[in-house]
């Protein structure tokens, strides 16, 4: 079995495959001050409430976005589980060639959602994650991981409009059903999830004219994906797990 783990700026998604098939996946808070110890208890919890012993783990593969939680979950991957875990980064056979101009700058997840899309859905394609960051990138034809534009995230972007703003206030996150809203919790809504939407087709079809293709895939992943993909044509499937499916077929090609 493999422990996939995708530590992000702000959730950390843990997943546990049995060759290809991803048993289950858990989300909790990236708390960066978590050490070695607290991420093998809670580690070892989240698998023993899907009745997965520590000894049944034969493999770990990490992608992480937080230096000292890269640290932590690595040391934690040879104290619980004896295993040496497998880090992302650019060193490894990745199955796609990086032609960004600094390969190093691109962030672990990034790369395990190029791989993912590339070998789950051919080239070209686009992949959106609605994270802390909203990441676009694009895979061509070739397998060539080119680039994309990193935005603000959309709980990042509203958090910081209701921190500046004294006289508007914290609101749930969801379609309000018209775009012109008939109160301010409704334009608050309007504003950030519709925001959203048009930032999303703007930048695809800039890509689409700027790289001169039109028959792109966009897969989306991440929190935000689903209530995003539902309010425009855009985006062609939501795949909630394709980071840690990049993680494990990264793996899986590092010990053929």
């Amino acid at each position: 079995m493999l422990l996939s783990i995708d530590v992000g700026n702000t959730n950390t998604v843990v997943g546990v495959f049995s060759g290809e098939k991803l048993l289950e996946f858990f989300r909790i808070a990236s708390n960066e001050k978590l050490t070695c110890d607290e991420c093998g208890i809670l580690t070892r919890r989240l698998l023993e409430s899907i009745d997965i012993p520590p000894g049944g783990i034969d493999g770990v593969c990490l992608s992480s976005v937080v230096p000292s939680l890269t640290q932590a979950y690595e040391e934690m991957s040879r104290k619980f589980f004896s295993v040496e875990p497998l880090t992302v980064s650019t060193s490894l056979d990745l199955g796609i060639k990086i032609v960004y101009d600094n390969p190093e700058q691109v962030g672990a997840d990034r790369l395990a959602d190029a791989v993912a899309a590339y070998h789950l859905y051919g080239g070209p394609v686009i992949v959106v994650d609605f994270g802390t960051a909203t990441t676009f990138d694009y895979i061509s034809g070739s397998g060539e991981y080119v680039g994309g534009a990193i935005a603000p995230g959309v709980e990042t972007s509203s958090a910081d409009l209701f921190k500046r703003a004294a006289q508007l206030f914290k609101v749930r996150l969801e379609p309000p059903g018209k775009v012109v809203g008939r109160n301010t919790t409704d334009s608050l809504k309007s504003g950030i999830i519709y925001g959203t939407v048009g930032q999303v087709e703007g930048i695809i079809n800039r890509m689409k004219e700027e790289l001169g293709v039109d028959n792109v895939k966009v897969i989306a992943t991440g929190g935000f994906s689903p209530l995003v993909a539902e309010l425009t044509s855009i985006i062609e499937e939501v795949n909630l797990t394709l980071t840690l499916e990049g993680l494990r077929i990264i793996h899986a090609r590092a010990n053929r």
